[in-house]
C-alpha cells in the first residue's frame, strides 16, 4: 500500500514516548509490532509512504492505528500566536500522531515505565514479549495476554528487569484477566470516570492514569505531566500550561511539547 499522508513522521512517533514497539530501522524505514502484527512503513518521497500491507488490512487496522483520519493541521492552525513556545514545538513536531493502542498493552507499558529511560522501558517490554507472548514471526513476538502474564513467577518477572514494579504487572494482568479491570468496560466511561479507575489500580498514579487514557483509549485531552513537561510549564508558562486553551485535544499539544523539549 502506498499513501500520501501529511503530518506523518516516522521517526517523531517512535521518539515520542508513546510507543514502545516500534522501532527505526534505517532513516527511512520503521517496523512496528502492534495488534498482534508485524508491519514494516518506508518513507519513499514527500508525505508519500508504503505500508507492507494489504489494503484490507490498511483499512481495518492501520488507519485508525495511526489516526490517519484526524486533521492535525486544524491543531496546529488552534495555537495561539503569543505562544512562541508551542509554535515552535508543534512546527519541530509536526509529525507525530496520537496512536490509537492496546489499552492493556499501555497499562503494563506505563506501569513499567515509572523510573526508567526510553531505552529501559523498550528493554523490559521486549523481555516480556519473548517470555510469554506469541510468536509472529520468527523471533517476534507479540504482546503478553492478560492470562499469561498474570501467571508469570517472581523468577520470571524479576528476569524482565521489572525491579519494583513487577508486582504491579502480575496485579493489573490478574486483574484484567479476572475482568474486574473490563477494558470495553472503562472505553464508555467518561475521561474523569476513566481516570478514576485507572488510579484505583494499584501501581497506577496521575501520570500514568494520563498516558494510559491518551495513548490507549485516545482521549486526546489527557495531559500526562511528568519531569519534561513540568521543566515546560516552569520555563515557560509560570508553572502551569494552560490546558484549558486547548480543551479537547490538550494530550497532542502535551506530545509536541515532550517531544520537543526532550529533543533540546
Amino acid at each position: 500500500m502506498i499513501k500520501k499522508i501529511r503530518n506523518f513522521d516516522l521517526k517523531s512517533i517512535v521518539d515520542s514516548g508513546q510507543c514502545f514497539r516500534m522501532k527505526m530501522t534505517d532513516e527511512d524505514h520503521a517496523v512496528n509490532i502492534a495488534m498482534g502484527k508485524v508491519l514494516e512503513i518506508r518513507h519513499i518521497g514527500s508525505d508519500t509512504f508504503e505500508f507492507d500491507c494489504s489494503e484490507e488490512e490498511f483499512n481495518d487496522i492501520w488507519s485508525s492505528y495511526y489516526d490517519l483520519e484526524t486533521d492535525y493541521d486544524s491543531f496546529i492552525r488552534s495555537i495561539k500566536e503569543e505562544d512562541t513556545f508551542l509554535k515552535n514545538a508543534a512546527s519541530a513536531s509536526s509529525g507525530i500522531r496520537i496512536l490509537r493502542q492496546d489499552p492493556f498493552e499501555m497499562l503494563i507499558s506505563f506501569i513499567i515505565s515509572q523510573r526508567k529511560s526510553i531505552p529501559a522501558i523498550r528493554s523490559s517490554v521486549e523481555k516480556l514479549c519473548r517470555l510469554c507472548g506469541n510468536e509472529i514471526r520468527d523471533g517476534i513476538y507479540s504482546f503478553p495476554e492478560p492470562k499469561s502474564l498474570s501467571q508469570l513467577s517472581d523468577v520470571d518477572l524479576a528476569s524482565c528487569s521489572l525491579g519494583y514494579r513487577a508486582g504491579y504487572v502480575r496485579e493489573a494482568a490478574l486483574s484484567v484477566y479476572r475482568g474486574d479491570l473490563n477494558m470495553e468496560k472503562l472505553a464508555t466511561l467518561s475521561d474523569e470516570d476513566l481516570f478514576e479507575a485507572l488510579v484505583s489500580v494499584r501501581g497506577v498514579g496521575k501520570k500514568v492514569a494520563n498516558c494510559v487514557m491518551l495513548f490507549g483509549f485516545h482521549r486526546i485531552n489527557a495531559f500526562p505531566v511528568d519531569v519534561w513537561m513540568q521543566r515546560v510549564a516552569d520555563e515557560h508558562y509560570g508553572g502551569r500550561f494552560p490546558v484549558e486553551s486547548y480543551e479537547g485535544y490538550a494530550g497532542v499539544m502535551q506530545q509536541y511539547m515532550f517531544f520537543y523539549r526532550r529533543g533540546r
